[in-house]
């Protein structure tokens, strides 16, 4: 009994000690806690030889203010009846669109770099005229406060814009939804036992683009599909063409309909030979969601985060961002996505505009919807599809966000919260490096530590991330990746020439993928030449043995002199060396250039014998060079898509005019892209791996040296000096740790957030 006693008193007392020790190291590890500094939100750099350019303004979208003061004009002037409600009819005159009006190169510059007065702040507003038939662009100034107003579309695009080119407006489409509600209810019951579709809920679909096959024509192929999560994989196998070129909707038609691969001449044609029994039928059954993206299975983990261990060295202030040798204005067109200007390394303009400016498909089919699909992403509003990006996927955890603006089909400014998002990230890999045992012992490096500049546009079912990113080599790339929904088809026996089947009666279509990117590079002045190099081999002697010879590269240059004879071609062999060149020169007495650097695995381009190719003749060339004209402002227009037979901007009437460009202004328009033919992988989503394209835009004896040389951030390794701080910073970066500051997760992307006047 007393050793029973002895064993439960010592048994008490090894829980108190246990007790004890954990309460202890807890508290430890608290007290080391608070005495773990926080880490710096910005980085004092006294040194930093970059600093903000209020200047930069000219470049800035147009404030919530200013939108409201634009359409508070435009609803006022004398003689005009101008709705601004999305809701509105095509037969109204709607305000449909208000950006930034870009001010004159050349006044820029004379502001920029001569202290030259500011350039007047002007808005376009686009106006459809649905009482006139025809759409009008007016530019509208000066900013704040408006006095005047003239109408641009004759200057800007040569002619008058027809009304059947305009985007589908949101209160087309509400229409649209009522007509088809309308036009189905025959069929209630086919629709039910086919597909297991509500014929009066909001049917869930997709369209073509362009509508019809002729310039004027308003007639769509809207394909049903599920309404579920993921509906541009659930193809349902029925398509119906309808005809909504008038502008009172009462006067639109069904004008064919296509079920299980048959054509019936109207709804009550399919209604007739479905009840007869005279028409193969689809028996609707449930299936799985698998376009649901929701996890398989509950997730537990989270990956590798980066945090800035000394702070943030990146500074944005208003509409400038400022990092380390790299400086530049941002902004957010609606229609062509996000864009930077005055773009500067050590204070040296390089890039006076890089912007996004048109992403295209071409898809392929043997349904109609998707076989008239030729997607331009550029009508349909890029950066107005800048959805909120999400902290720790879309961006690392410890990014910037930047909120935008836009007053596109929305009656008033709308805020795109957190759709912009810069961080300096870590590449994994080193910019620079070599350890050397010959000779000489010794390491030298540099991580590959670069600023990201960075949106994701979700358009419809696609979606693409675009970066565009700022390295310490005096180097900047413009890149995108693609993910999200393919667009598919119902699976029929004859489709499969053109795609693979994916998921149950479902068939992934073959499509092409190309992105036009806008690089006005600006080499020490306005004042460039166009050059090309490559290699050849030569058969040389040896001049210690004349009678032997040997095979060697050699370097083949060529300058270019007109704008016809540097339009290169996607379907001809391109140099590999590309260059926007200067004819000052280095130390060394080789003219200072950056190289254009093209990533692209594109398909073939639409033949030139097809109509609509003029609206996407950017996409004959891998690069064109132009000389710079305010004139040429894009690629593409807001029309292009919806007339894309007789398009408002032809890229390649740029190019006819054949000009000088020796010594010019010049300006590389840069296609890029990938061919997507789905497979399976790509149910649920397409991923971003292998998928996109790029230009890096590269000094090429611009410099004396590798101006990464002088970056804070190298290091140097020789015997003995392993742990010197001197010249490593790694070999301290253990004594300086600090706790990283994280800011809460929110996301607000749900919420349509709308400013109206204050």
């Amino acid at each position: 009994m007393v050793s029973k006693t002895i064993s439960n008193v010592l048994k008490g007392i090894l829980v108190l000690v246990v007790v004890a020790s954990l309460i202890g190291n807890c508290v430890l590890i608290w007290l080391n806690t608070r005495r773990t500094p926080k880490c710096p939100a910005r980085q004092v750099n006294l040194g930093q030889p970059v600093v903000h350019d209020e200047r930069s303004a000219v470049f800035a979208d147009l404030s919530v203010e200013e939108f409201h003061q634009v359409s508070d004009y435009m609803t006022k002037i004398p003689g005009m009846s101008i709705s601004t409600d999305p809701l509105s009819p095509p037969s109204v005159d709607y305000l449909y669109m208000i950006d930034l009006s870009l001010p004159k190169k050349l006044d820029v510059l004379n502001h920029l770099d001569t202290n030259g007065p500011k350039p007047a702040r002007e808005a376009t507003a686009v106006v459809f005229h649905g009482m006139n038939n025809n759409i009008s662009e007016y530019v509208v100034g000066p900013l704040p406060n408006p006095t005047y107003h003239y109408d641009v579309t004759l200057e800007r695009y040569g002619r008058e814009i027809p009304l059947t080119a305009r985007p589908v407006s949101a209160g087309e489409y509400i229409l649209i939804i009522k007509f088809l509600q309308h036009v189905l209810k025959p069929i209630s019951t086919l629709l039910l036992d086919s597909f297991g579709i509500d014929a009066s809920a909001n049917p869930a679909y997709y369209q073509n683009m362009p509508s019809g096959v002729k310039s004027g024509d308003r007639q769509t192929w809207f394909s049903l599909c599920r309404n579920e999560e993921g509906f541009y994989i659930h193809p349902v196998g029925f398509e119906i063409l309808c005809d909504h070129k008038s502008t009172d909707n009462m006067s639109w038609l069904v004008i064919k309909v296509l079920y299980n691969g048959q054509y019936f001449d109207s709804i009550l044609d399919l209604k007739k030979q479905y009840e007869a029994g005279t028409v193969p039928k689809i028996i609707y059954k449930t299936v799985p969601n698998y376009a649901s993206l929701k996890p398989r299975n509950k997730p537990t983990g989270v990956g590798p985060q980066q945090f800035y261990a000394q702070g943030e060295r990146f500074g944005i202030k208003n509409n400038h961002i400022v990092y380390l040798d790299w400086s530049f204005a941002f902004g957010m067109s609606p229609l062509q996505g996000m864009r930077v200007f005055d773009v500067r390394f050590r204070g040296e303009r390089i890039i006076y505009e890089l912007s996004v400016q048109e992403a295209m498909s071409v898809y392929g089919s043997v349904t109609p919807n998707l076989m008239l699909t030729k997607y331009l992403d550029g009508s349909l509003g890029i950066g107005r599809c800048a959805y909120e990006l999400v902290r720790g996927v879309d961006c690392p955890y410890s990014a910037t966000f930047i909120d935008t603006f836009h007053l596109l089909d929305t009656g008033v400014p709308r805020r795109l919260r957190n759709s912009i998002c810069v961080f300096e990230h870590d590449m994994g890999y080193p910019l620079r490096r070599h350890f050397s045992e010959i000779v000489f012992n010794s390491y030298g490096g540099l991580a590959n530590s670069a600023l990201v500049f960075r949106t994701i546009t979700a358009i419809g079912n696609y979606d693409y991330m675009w970066d565009f990113i700022f390295y310490q080599s005096g180097s900047v790339e413009a890149k995108v990746h693609a993910t999200g929904y393919i667009a598919s088809s119902f699976a029929l026996k004859d489709n499969f020439p053109f795609g693979h089947q994916v998921a149950e009666n479902v068939t992934g279509n073959i499509h092409t993928h190309f992105i036009n990117f806008k690089v006005d590079l600006d080499v020490l002045g306005v004042e460039n030449v166009f050059q090309t190099k490559d290699m050849e081999f030569v058969n040389v002697s040896m001049p210690w043995m004349p009678e032997r010879y040997t095979m060697i590269p050699k370097v083949v240059e060529k300058q270019l002199q007109t704008e016809q004879e540097a339009a290169l071609r996607q379907d001809t062999k391109t140099p590999r060396y590309l260059h926007i060149a200067s004819n000052k020169t280095n130390r060394w007495g080789q003219q200072r250039s950056y190289r254009l650097q093209v990533f692209s695995y594109t398909g073939d381009h639409l033949p030139e014998s097809q109509a609509e190719e003029r609206a996407m003749s950017w996409a004959r060339y891998k690069v064109a060079i132009t000389k710079q004209k305010d004139s040429e402002q894009s690629c593409g227009s807001l029309y292009n898509q919806h007339d894309i037979w007789n398009p408002a901007v032809d890229f390649s009437k740029y190019i006819e005019d054949n000009e000088s460009i020796e010594n010019q202004d010049l300006v590389a328009w840069v296609t890029t892209g990938f061919l997507h033919i789905p497979h399976a992988e790509d149910i649920p989503n397409t991923v971003t791996v292998g998928n996109g394209g790029g230009v890096l835009l590269r000094p090429h004896n611009y410099f004396d040296e590798d101006p990464s040389i002088h970056s804070a951030d190298s290091v140097y390794l020789a015997p003995g000096s392993e742990d010197s701080c001197d010249s490593n910073r790694m070999a301290c970066l253990a004594q300086e740790t600090c706790s990283p500051v994280l800011e809460p997760f929110t996301y607000h992307g749900f919420k349509v957030e709308t400013r109206g006047k204050n």
